[in-house]
């Protein structure tokens, strides 16, 4: 009798979405990774490759990556060529045991769309594929990862779980703060769209299933408009696997280009496909680019000219100093009386990170165009939606030096919107406007009603970041670290940072640990989004919070 109750109770929870054992599923697929990593680790290559198969076959592993990408993912609403954008329990539950069938698997054409690159009139073209696409795709991604995260190279940060662009920028700090260095900063053209395939998988050398099902996402049509196309080169961008395959191809390059000279030390910071490589000799960063040409040459790719360029980070050299990453600006700055290499025993140049002029113009553009939509909206409704996009910009650059560039920000943006405040009110003196939308808050006046107030740039502290370890993965099983880490992140909002110490990155719901990629929401007990009291909030995984709400997902 009992193991006929264990049966019904097992054939009510697969016919259940919601009553699926989803800690066990999770704890369960984590500790096979966990394994993968390891063995890889050992040089034990012929176990790892075994335990791959085991998790292809795994029936909590098909579970996880339709829940990912069908419930976790907050993008999914973009339908590929089927024209699904979102999937009923019954359908998911349909598509764990159509993923049993990997060796037969027939992946589907690519459907082509168009997004605008941000300070360009260029179009980045991506491949959405169909939603049982992506479900396969993120099974072969949680079976593939752990073995590459024990392989990547430790200067590599884009695409990577539990790293950051703030990882790669403390890269440079730390490299830099004691001696001037002559810098190589490129960017790869057209990265995703040039990848020599052979060479790539190759370079992947795959189990069987899973190089049968990557060569058959890499060499399906993409359907642009009514044509199909087929290039012979290229991953689509916009898959799941895609960012793996894309650090998969450019594994090796950190390597290769370090190992040019002996005689001095070479560092190569990349993320994605933006990298800087700093060296304190400026004859060698030359050959450090002529072995980029020739390495990228290998993987059909190719530095695009017209972004590569030579500088030093103290000295002027072809009219440049410092240089742009990822939004930043690096560079020294002489100190001291008598500006000299050293002075009072100290260097004589200290180095400052800051937020770099062109990002800062596009996000005053970007507030200018919301002030301008608003032209008719109350006050509230503008307060609204300019608070989070200050709070969001504010929290990336706060672990830089960048006090000064937050109080200039919080100048430009009082000129928009008192010039805002004039244009409604044509007929009212200027400081008639001033009084009516500017009230005091404290020891100061702020834009606000009284009940909605505009954050400022300024009142964001600044943060110092800690640069992740190069031998670190989220695989290896050190949690404390990787706890510690999340709730240091400099891009998490200083109310998520307190709530997850509160709740020691577990969530309020399902009680698993929070992970690097996964999806994290607050959730008002009493939904009342204006009380933020901590007593009234909780951190919630982005399903579990669906879920609390009873919302369709």
């Amino acid at each position: 009798m009992a193991s006929v109750a264990r049966s019904v109770r097992r054939r009510r929870q697969l016919e259940d979405w919601k009553a699926l054992p989803w800690k066990k599923i999770q704890r369960g697929v984590f500790r096979l990774q966990q394994r993968i990593y390891q063995a890889e680790r050992r040089g034990e290559y012929r176990q790892a490759h075994n335990l791959q198969r085991l998790l292809l076959c795994s029936w909590s592993a098909r579970c996880l990556a339709v829940r990912r990408v069908s419930q976790d993912n907050r993008g999914r609403r973009t339908p590929g060529v089927d024209g699904v954008a979102n999937l009923t329990p019954k359908q998911r539950l349909a598509l764990i045991e159509e993923l049993r069938h990997v060796s037969n698997w027939q992946a589907d054409p690519i459907r082509r769309t168009y997004i605008g690159k941000r300070g360009t009139t260029e179009k980045r073209g991506l491949g959405i594929p169909t939603m049982r696409d992506r479900a396969m795709q993120k099974l072969v991604v949680l079976a593939l990862e752990p073995e590459w995260e024990a392989k990547f190279e430790p200067n590599s940060y884009g695409f990577r779980s539990g790293r950051s662009a703030h990882d790669a920028i403390q890269a440079i700090f730390n490299y830099i703060r004691l001696k001037p260095k002559s810098i190589l900063d490129a960017d790869i053209e057209k990265c995703f769209d040039n990848i020599a395939r052979e060479p790539l998988l190759d370079k992947l050398n795959a189990i069987r299933p899973i190089a049968r099902l990557v060569r058959g996402w890499l060499e399906v049509g993409i359907l642009d408009g009514d044509r199909i196309l087929f290039p012979e080169a290229g991953v689509p961008q916009g898959g799941v696997i895609s960012p793996l395959l894309c650090n998969v191809a450019l594994h090796g390059f950190e390597t290769a280009l370090t190992s040019v000279s002996m005689r001095f030390r070479i560092a190569v910071i990349r993320y994605a496909d933006d990298l800087v490589a700093l060296c304190e000799d400026l004859e060698t960063l030359l050959k450090v680019k002529q072995q980029a040409e020739i390495w990228l040459a290998e993987m059909g790719l190719r530095l695009k000219s017209s972004k590569t360029r030579m500088t030093h980070t103290l000295n002027e050299y072809e009219g440049n100093t410092g240089f742009d990453f990822l939004g930043f600006n690096v560079r020294q700055y002489r100190v001291g009386r008598y500006h000299t290499p050293t002075y009072r025993g100290r260097p004589g140049f200290k180095t400052l990170i800051k937020p770099s002029k062109q990002a800062c113009q596009r996000h005053l553009q970007d507030m200018r165009e919301v002030i301008r939509q608003y032209k008719g909206a109350p006050q509230v409704a503008l307060v609204k939606v300019l608070n989070p996009k200050i709070r969001g910009w504010a929290q990336y650059y706060r672990a830089c030096v960048a006090k000064g560039t937050f109080s200039w920000m919080d100048q430009q943006l009082f000129h928009k919107l008192y010039r805002w405040a004039c244009f409604r009110h044509p007929h009212k003196a200027s400081g008639w406007s001033y009084k009516r939308y500017w009230k005091r808050k404290g020891k100061r006046l702020n834009f606000g009603d009284g009940t909605a107030w505009l954050v400022k740039y300024a009142d964001t502290p600044i943060k110092r970041h800690v640069k992740v370890r190069g031998d670190k993965s989220p695989y290896d099983g050190d949690w404390l670290y990787w706890v510690q880490r999340l709730g240091c992140d400099p891009t998490k909002p200083t109310q998520v940072v307190n709530l997850l110490k509160r709740q020691k990155s577990q969530c309020g719901l399902c009680g698993l640990y929070f992970e690097t990629e996964d999806v994290i929401e607050v959730h008002h007990w009493d939904s009342d989004r204006l009380n933020n009291r901590y007593a009234n909030l909780v951190l919630l995984h982005g399903h579990c919070h669906d879920e609390l709400h009873g919302k369709r997902c």
